[in-house]
């Protein structure tokens, strides 16, 4: 069987519509096109991410291409840092322009200087032979050249886009479609400066603006969250109109999926069952489909330690992984109390059977495994003819159980898709692997799930040296990689086995962050008694977080307690992390 990757590129042509955007293109292209009287004006195309704003916007673009009297301009904000983005975008709309309109524009601007620097700037003009982007440096120095020019930036970009939209013989006037793309993405300064260019300096007759982003993003609770009352008022002024892109219908994302996964040679893997979870729990998202069928296609084609098992094992491991993270990361972490949570899961399932229906009578099977299900858990086994006490007794043993297990349980397509994982050949082995680190997917392995590109984490230049971190754990092999990070930033790590040699560190070191596991035997409590110790003797009173395998609401309950913080995921640890670490560096210059 062979596999190609798909693309992340935006759909072009209608050939490559595979959600069918292609008629809301159609009719957005009227739109614009029909609108050129009304310009300027500017129009959104809001989506989050990936759901196709840039695709839509391609589409559009590619319309509006078979009209003579419409040009376009396309500008990827993300390109762009801060005030630059200002200059680039106007440069890119300049560039457009036909270099006759482009050199009288420059002629004019020369005249309006003095005679001296006029007829020096004229004659340069007019005997170098300029192209279109010498032209357009050229007129950008002249606009940009101090701050009374760049006050008469605007009504000099009026003059040039009015001449150029009436210069054309063959049409009452033309169109310019600016497409600027991934807003949303860009930092703060780097959003203001375009809108700066986009309302200020562009906002000019001929122009129409079609803007991609996340409007929720750029709203008052998202990026721009700190603006003043008048930099919002400037905001809502921006975008005339907004057209909100919908998500794709159920059975349009099934298509889409069935598409994707053909074009990738996945398709004979995916039955009807397969196809609807992809669609459901990767929340209609085109790109995340394509990321999951993708991963797939490099996880079996490049890990040799696949070749033991089917195909089918390796798509619904990876479905696992995409679809289900938190399940995973407690499948494959766990901790020394219970370290198998597929077994954990499926025995919880049908106890969870017996405990919820007291009035019908037990399978014997049931029975067992519900009693080894609660005693395993240090509860009092239930009683069979006390079933008035069956379902405080689950609500009970869902304390002690990973968070997300009621939930799971109510899941269908989880619970189907974890029996059809376990009913293969070499399960067991699978997991085995799974657990150790061996059979990796897409760069997962135990503990240690890789940051995302737009997560929030310590950036090169972040240092923290001078810091002490303390940290617990009898494991160290499974923390190895955040030690090497944190030792990246100048930070001091002690590393302790035990409670006993974490004390002798924090008698002799002022410890900024301590980190600690939370089971190290059966009983699966030691980082709480030890911190608990620590807290009441006064030994440690700091900022303390429990990175674990797995969390439930009694540990949440004695975290919170402790005035402690406990996560199952790396990104997550490492965000808190970088905001301890900051505010211990924050307070130290204070002191």
């Amino acid at each position: 069987m062979e596999f190609s990757l798909l693309n992340d590129e935006p759909v072009s042509e209608l050939d490559g519509d595979l959600l069918g955007v292609g008629r809301a293109a159609g009719e957005l292209a009227r739109l614009l096109h029909d609108s050129r009287n009304s310009t300027p004006f500017t129009l959104a195309v809001d989506a989050g991410w990936g759901m196709g704003k840039s695709s839509l916007m391609r589409l559009v673009e590619a319309e509006l291409h078979r009209r003579s009297d419409t040009a376009t301009v396309w500008y990827n904000a993300w390109t762009s840092s801060g005030a630059d983005a200002l200059e680039g975008l106007i440069k890119s709309v300049l560039m457009r322009f036909d270099r006759r309109v482009l050199r009288r524009a420059l002629n004019r601007l020369t005249e309006r200087r003095t005679l001296i620097t006029a007829a020096r700037t004229a004659i340069t003009v007019a005997a170098a032979p300029l192209g279109v982007a010498g032209l357009v440096d050229r007129l950008w120095q002249e606009l940009s050249v101090d701050a009374t020019s760049r006050n008469a930036m605007r009504d000099a970009l009026h003059e040039l886009a009015t001449e150029w939209a009436e210069s054309a013989t063959y049409v009452p006037r033309r169109l310019l479609v600016v497409f600027v793309d991934d807003l949303d993405r860009c930092s703060e300064e780097t959003v203001l400066a375009v809108c700066e260019a986009v309302k200020v300096y562009l906002d000019v007759p001929g122009l129409a603006f079609v803007v991609g982003c996340d409007r929720s993003a750029l709203g008052p609770s998202g990026l721009l969250r700190d603006l003043s009352p008048a930099g919002s008022a400037f905001m809502e002024k921006i975008f005339q109109t907004s057209y909100r892109l919908p998500g794709p219908a159920p059975d349009d994302v099934e298509v889409y999926v069935r598409r994707c996964a053909l074009r990738s040679g996945l398709r004979e893997l995916l039955d009807n069952d397969l196809v609807k979870l992809i669609a459901e729990r990767s929340a209609r998202n085109p790109r995340r489909i394509k990321r999951l069928i993708n991963g797939f296609g490099l996880e079996y084609s490049l890990n040799p330690v696949w070749a033991r098992f089917a195909p089918e094992a390796v798509i619904r491991t990876l479905l696992l992984q995409h679809l289900y993270a938190d399940f995973y990361r407690t499948l494959i972490t766990g901790d020394r109390s219970h370290p198998d949570a597929v077994r954990e899961f499926l025995d919880y399932r049908r106890a969870h059977r017996v405990l919820s229906r007291p009035s019908v009578p037990p399978d014997p099977e049931d029975w067992r495994i519900t009693v080894s299900c609660v005693s395993e858990h240090g509860l009092s086994a239930p009683v069979r003819d006390q079933p008035e006490e069956w379902k405080p007794l689950l609500a009970r043993l869902e304390e002690y159980l990973p968070t997300g297990f009621p939930a799971l349980e109510r899941d269908h397509t989880f619970v189907t898709l974890l029996q059809e994982l376990m009913d293969l050949d070499g399960a067991d082995e699978l997991l085995r692997l799974l657990q150790h680190g061996v059979a990796s997917v897409t760069g997962a392995y135990p503990g240690e799930e890789r940051l995302a590109p737009d997560e929030e984490s310590p950036g090169p230049s972040t240092r923290y040296t001078g810091a002490h971190v303390l940290w617990v754990d009898d494991n160290p092999d499974s923390i190895s990689f955040h030690v090497g990070l944190l030792e990246s930033l100048g930070v001091r790590v002690w590393l302790a086995l035990d409670e006993e040699e974490a004390e002798r560190v924090l008698a002799s070191t002022r410890v900024d962050l301590l980190l600690s596991d939370v089971a190290r035997s059966q009983d699966g409590d030691e980082g709480f008694v030890a911190l608990r110790h620590w807290r009441d003797s006064g030994r440690y009173l700091g900022p303390a977080v429990f990175y674990t395998g797995r969390i439930t609401p009694n540990r949440v309950k004695q975290s919170n307690q402790l005035g402690a913080q406990i996560t199952t995921s790396s990104t997550e640890l490492t965000r808190m992390i970088h905001a301890f670490l900051q505010a211990a560096q924050d307070g130290r210059a204070v002191d």
